[in-house]
């Protein structure tokens, strides 16, 4: 996907973008998935592959796809959605176990039911709803030793970006000990958006940043935006113009404005 697409989604507009690390020629080991369940309800996900290029971006299609094909045909009526997502990321961590491949994905998942959402996430990849004026509504926290120390005050996100072990993950789909954390029900005001992304966007741009780039404005644009600064700081002349280190990687970003 080598620009930004937006498409309708759950009575509001959904901008998607993915594609491999601009300094390698490998698959891209990310994979994103959107799930339209009727006017104004759907399901979101990107989900970021580890283990080796290969093993990694298996991993991460099965569980998208395995999200996808769990719950139906998009006129399907999902009852229980909860219950099924749950049973789907589930079902995906077994089929990645049984590649016997040591291969694992992270996964942040969000369900969409007028105007509210539901947050699921496993290991690295983050959630994030703000509103049109820039406050933080809501942020996930990553499954990591790092996540953890910047959630307990020790570190700063500046420190925490350029960390020698920021690539460590606790919690992974593929792996027997999974735990799927369960957000709140949360509610999603008008022009309020919600982010879902890889590390390839969190480990190069700031959350300040993420913020004001996609607070307002048109949506296509502003996720574009976000997109170039991301990839130009992966490069290593894009790497000296801020205070911290950054890392060339696969990006992949769910941008969600509420109308």
């Amino acid at each position: 996907m080598p620009e930004v697409q937006v498409l309708p989604f759950a009575g509001g507009q959904l901008a998607v973008y993915t594609h491999r690390s601009p300094l390698r020629d490998t698959d891209n080991e990310d994979s994103a998935g959107i799930v339209p369940l009727g006017p104004e309800s759907g399901v979101a996900v990107v989900a970021d592959g580890v283990g080796g290029y290969q093993g990694g971006s298996e991993a991460s299609s099965i569980a998208v796809r395995t999200i996808q094909q769990w719950l139906g045909t998009p006129d399907d009526e999902v009852q229980h959605l909860r219950g099924a997502l749950i049973d789907a990321v589930e079902n995906a961590s077994r089929q990645i176990q049984q590649l016997g491949t040591g291969a694992a994905t992270t996964l942040a998942m969000i369900d969409m039911q007028a105007g509210e959402f539901r947050p699921y996430h496993v290991g690295d990849s983050m959630i994030l709803l703000f509103g049109q004026r820039g406050r933080i509504k809501w942020q996930s926290i990553s499954h990591s030793p790092v996540g953890y120390a910047v959630e307990a005050g020790y570190l700063d996100e500046e420190s925490a970006m350029s960390h020698p072990s920021r690539h460590l993950v606790s919690n992974v789909v593929g792996q027997p000990d999974m735990r799927i954390e369960l957000g709140p029900t949360l509610k999603m005001a008008p022009r309020d958006t919600l982010v879902l992304c890889t590390d390839g966007l969190s480990d190069n741009v700031t959350t300040e940043e993420i913020v004001q780039t996609l607070r307002s404005g048109q949506l296509h644009a502003r996720a574009s935006a976000l997109v170039a600064l991301a990839r130009q700081r992966m490069h290593p002349d894009g790497a000296a113009t801020v205070g911290h280190s950054t890392k060339p990687d696969d990006l992949t970003v769910i941008a969600i404005r509420r109308k």
